[in-house]
């Protein structure tokens, strides 16, 4: 690293941070964050960190300010797609599926090749009773991206079904 670059002044503290989650320290991890939160409210990284840590720790509806907050701000395009992914699982988990769907839907216009986006919001149609629509989600998916031989041998008929979910067949006489 070229030493005449100058790092903002939490940039240590926050390595910090990540460290102990890293370490599975996720107290430690989470109080250092909180306070660096509270001292750099306009640093996207910082923000999305916080969040991540409270998700950690099973503390998802206090996460979702700092999730907010870090979307808000200046983030990496792999930062702001993990803050999207931690929000929107965040607003499924804790029963807020019309946000969640919302905001993977954005998500999805922002990164139309993550597919983790695309999992997650058929799991928030399913929870908002669109049970077709994320059953076909999650069967293209699977279809795109397994490498399982006994399921890719049927590609072609399960990309047929997610199209069908709902039609039956008989034999005409």
């Amino acid at each position: 690293m070229d030493s005449s670059i100058k790092q903002p002044a939490w940039d240590s503290e926050l390595k910090q941070a990540v460290q102990l989650r890293q370490e599975s320290q996720l107290e430690s991890s989470l109080q250092l964050l909180v306070k660096l939160a509270n001292n750099y409210p306009d640093e996207g990284v910082v923000q999305y960190q916080c969040a991540w840590a409270h998700d950690a720790l099973g503390k998802e509806i206090s996460a979702v300010p700092y999730y907010v907050r870090a979307l808000s701000l200046q983030l990496t395009d792999e930062d702001r797609r993990g803050a999207y992914l931690g929000l929107g699982s965040t607003y499924r988990a804790i029963g807020e599926y019309e946000k969640s769907k919302v905001l993977l839907e954005e998500a999805i216009a922002h990164f139309p090749d993550a597919r983790e986006f695309k999992v997650f919001y058929a799991l928030a149609l399913y929870n908002l009773n669109y049970h077709e629509e994320s059953t076909s989600l999650l069967l293209r998916q699977l279809v795109e991206t397994t490498q399982d031989a006994h399921i890719s041998q049927y590609n072609r008929a399960l990309l047929f079904y997610a199209d069908h979910l709902n039609e039956v067949w008989a034999d005409e006489e």
